[in-house]
């Protein structure tokens, strides 16, 4: 089975719904709220400052295309489009990537907690390993994702 570096990481392909020239999109091990997806760039740069202007483009406009099908998929009437640029940020990954959280009323209680809940979502403490979701689960949801088309 093929991997796509992603930071430290070698993540399965089965859990990639969208690749384009220069990006890709997954679903999260530990989604936020269901539907957490990120898209990422292609080349594995740690911090946003250092894409190139082509990787730029296609990383939001990749993004763009992502908030829409989630945000329908989701029956979200919002979105969040966060990235965490360097550790201070709450960046985990050492590897640009955009977080897209299809939001709804009341999905918590303080709006703002979103970002808390993002600071610490995907830390490594192995207690918070057995709420992450299996890579059956995650190519799964890839698998709908891609036959939703983009």
């Amino acid at each position: 089975m093929s991997t796509i570096r992603f930071g430290q990481h070698l993540i399965r392909a089965s859990v990639v719904f969208l690749r384009t020239e220069l990006s890709f999109a997954l679903v999260n091990r530990k989604p936020v709220v269901p539907g957490h997806v990120l898209v990422c760039p292609l080349r594995p740069v740690e911090r946003f400052r250092d894409l190139r202007p082509d990787e730029v483009a296609d990383l939001f406009t990749t993004t763009q295309r992502v908030a829409n099908l989630v945000e329908r998929r989701f029956n979200a009437t919002s979105l969040t489009i966060a990235i965490q640029d360097g550790p201070e940020a709450g960046q985990t990954v050492k590897h640009v990537h955009v977080h897209v959280l299809p939001r709804k009323e009341g999905d918590f209680d303080r709006n703002d907690s979103v970002y808390d809940e993002l600071q610490k979502h995907d830390r490594e403490e192995q207690e918070d390993q057995a709420r992450w979701r299996t890579e059956e689960e995650m190519a799964q949801e890839a698998e709908e994702l891609r036959s939703l088309g983009l």
